[in-house]
């Protein structure tokens, strides 16, 4: 997967009424139902994000939009499910395992949210919706340490797999903060995939970009949303092999015919499966 051929994915929070939402991260349930409206009426099917990429690498994603919900809210069962089933659409809820059954305190100076309890994770896994992992704690993830790094990804999915019976095979970066080494960790860790939020040179596989959706999106403002997307795809790949070549400028070697050639490397590729297969 490239900048430029990332598939659409939009992310959520919570939704559900509010009074105070200073973080912008819930969506009221009436306009969330029009919004899936929206899609389904431009022929457009909500779907979890291993789905996504699994049609992704067929070329069968062309109908397809990604749907994320972070953090795990309690909402997601009471609010989201019933609109999803309505529409035969499915989604991805990434949970923070460390805090399930507990409140967002990480949300400092923000109202208390409920989080899906171990029951509710389970009932959901068992209704087809994709549990993946949002960390252990909710804590940014660049500059940790080894021991920390293996706390959030590794032992994160060890609880979800343990809850849900079933492999939890992607990974949410907690406010979409990531670099080289949280990449690197969450591969080491065995997850086929994670996402993030922004287009940057690490896009791929394992920082996969989304579009965050708030309470005020309408349909132009979706269809505004997706449009800026591909510009966005596309700036960024552009830039990327502009970068390649000055890389490859400087440390290529000769060729044939006095060519100038990259030098390995591209086996590290970020966009290649850990365990050897295409998709």
């Amino acid at each position: 997967m490239t900048p430029r051929q990332a598939p659409w994915v939009l992310m959520y929070h919570s939704v559900d009424a509010y009074e105070q939402d200073p973080n912008l991260l819930t969506v009221m349930p009436e306009r969330f139902a029009r919004q899936m409206s929206w899609l389904a009426g431009r022929g457009l099917r909500g779907v979890g994000i291993a789905e996504l990429l699994h049609a992704h690498a067929r070329g069968e994603a062309a109908s397809l939009v990604g749907l994320t919900f972070d953090d795990g809210y309690a909402d997601f069962a009471r609010n989201v499910m019933p609109v999803l089933a309505r529409h035969g659409f499915s989604a991805t809820v990434y949970v923070v395992a460390g805090r399930i059954g507990g409140h967002n305190e990480w949300d400092a100076g923000a109202p208390r949210k409920e989080l899906l309890t171990v029951e509710q994770v389970g009932e959901l896994a068992d209704a087809g919706v994709e549990i993946g992992s949002h960390g252990l704690t909710h804590v940014r993830m660049p500059g940790l340490g080894a021991a920390a790094l293996l706390a959030e990804t590794v032992s994160s999915r060890e609880i979800l797999e343990g809850i849900t019976g079933r492999p939890v095979d992607g990974f949410c970066y907690p406010y979409g903060a990531l670099d080289r080494a949280t990449v690197s960790a969450v591969r080491r860790a065995g997850y086929r995939y994670a996402v993030g939020i922004d287009h940057s040179e690490l896009t791929g596989r394992w920082a996969v970009p989304r579009c965050y959706v708030g309470d005020h999106d309408g349909s132009w403002r979706l269809r505004a949303k997706h449009g800026r997307h591909l510009v966005r795809g596309l700036r960024t790949a552009v830039a990327a092999r502009f970068s390649e070549a000055d890389r490859s400028g400087a440390t290529g070697v000769l060729g044939p015919q006095g060519t100038r050639s990259p030098s390995a490397g591209a086996a590290g590729s970020l966009d290649a499966p850990t365990d050897g297969t295409s998709a």
